[in-house]
């Protein structure tokens, strides 16, 4: 939302940054719909091309930050500007177990490839997880649920060399905490999970006590100092543990033959689970963004719209799926199968292209939606879920 300050506009940047990260994500989605005759791997292919390869990387920053800001907002809802305190838990634990319902039924039912026989959970699933965790831990000191997020997110590489395979008595509980995999079955449902919750969890841990900058009151000029400055120090850290191989990744890069694939090695990091590395990289840029977000004074039409996208980030989330799976379908039925037994595009370009027109069209539902979210959530209050 913008607000009034000494009588000028300002952009409200926790909305400006989510509406980013769910622009990115419409990116990654429409890569995933119609460009899945080329996959990326995890970390992503020596063999891909430059233009695949960075569009890929544009959209690692979704999850660690819209996570992130996932905990900010938590500590916000406990300690609203109009009132004293109020306990998240219940907030949490319900908003939770909504995400995981969302997952569970509206996503499977958009993206297995194999329904209804597979069941693949993915980020909303960890963001549920890591908001029905929260809501119990957001009960502890607030320095020790600092030190907690930070303690996760530097040392879960340290965990690498633990494995446990299936059949093992602590195989599907570390499957769900750290090694992504297979769960199993029920019945003839096939289980699996690319999201270990535990890296995410220190991830929104660590949102939550970075909470307190956006209170009422807390100086903006600091507040921009402060994560400019620990965004920098983030990438600061990852140029030095990254540099010389230290810690932090589990793949090692070295030079390559030309400036551009030593960039690839380089950058090249782990999502599934997110190393410290991979995290450095997203929040480091994502806190500086953020900043320069909050510094903006006078709106525009950009940051505007993504104002709009970011303060209905489930309602696009949901509607934008089944527009994708429209337009494959249209597509597919128009033009048959272009790449095996699927209609794909034939270049980076289309995925961009219709990114921007995804955008476009989603422009106007965003912008309504949100007008009627924030007009109506004091007697609607299941608005707060979207």
């Amino acid at each position: 939302m913008s607000d009034v300050k000494n009588g000028v506009p300002r952009i409200s940047s926790i909305d400006v940054m989510r509406g980013l990260v769910i622009m990115l994500m419409m990116l990654d989605h429409v890569r995933e719909r119609f460009y899945m005759h080329v996959r990326t791997g995890d970390p992503i292919n020596d063999a891909i091309e430059p233009d695949l390869f960075f569009t890929r990387i544009l959209t690692h920053f979704c999850a660690p930050i819209f996570i992130f800001l996932a905990g900010m907002g938590a500590w916000l809802y406990a300690h609203p500007t109009e009132s004293t305190y109020r306990s998240p838990s219940g907030f949490l634990l319900k908003r939770g177990f909504v995400i995981i319902l969302i997952e569970i039924v509206f996503y499977y039912l958009v993206w297995a490839d194999s329904f209804p026989n597979f069941l693949f959970l993915q980020v909303l699933w960890a963001i549920g997880l890591c908001l029905i965790a929260l809501s119990v831990v957001s009960r502890l000191n607030y320095w020790f649920i600092g030190a907690l997020g930070f303690v996760i997110v530097a040392g879960h590489n340290f965990l690498e060399p633990l494995q446990f395979e299936p059949g093992d008595w602590a195989y599907i509980p570390w499957t769900i905490l750290h090694d992504y995999g297979s769960l199993g079955k029920i019945g003839p449902l096939n289980i699996s999970l690319s999201y270990p919750m535990l890296p995410w969890f220190g991830v929104i841990l660590l949102g939550y006590f970075a909470g307190p900058l956006f209170a009422r009151g807390f100086e903006a000029a600091k507040r921009q100092r402060i994560l400019t400055v620990t965004g920098i120090v983030c990438l600061a850290a990852l140029l030095v543990l990254r540099g010389f191989n230290i810690y932090g990744e589990t793949l090692p890069w070295s030079a390559q033959e030309t400036a551009i694939e030593t960039l690839m090695a380089f950058i090249n990091f782990t999502k599934y689970p997110p190393s410290l590395d991979y995290i450095l990289l997203t929040l480091g840029f994502g806190l500086i963004c953020l900043a320069w977000f909050d510094k903006v004074q006078k709106p525009n039409v950009v940051l505007e719209a993504l104002r709009y996208f970011g303060s209905a980030p489930m309602f696009i989330y949901v509607v934008h799926l089944y527009v994708l799976l429209a337009a494959y379908w249209i597509l597919f039925l128009a033009f048959g199968a272009t790449h095996g037994e699927r209609f794909g595009l034939d270049s980076v370009g289309w995925i961009w292209l219709g990114t921007v027109l995804l955008i476009v069209l989603h422009y106007p539902l965003a912008k309504s939606f949100s007008a009627f979210k924030h007009r109506e959530k004091r007697n609607k209050p299941w608005l707060s879920y979207f």
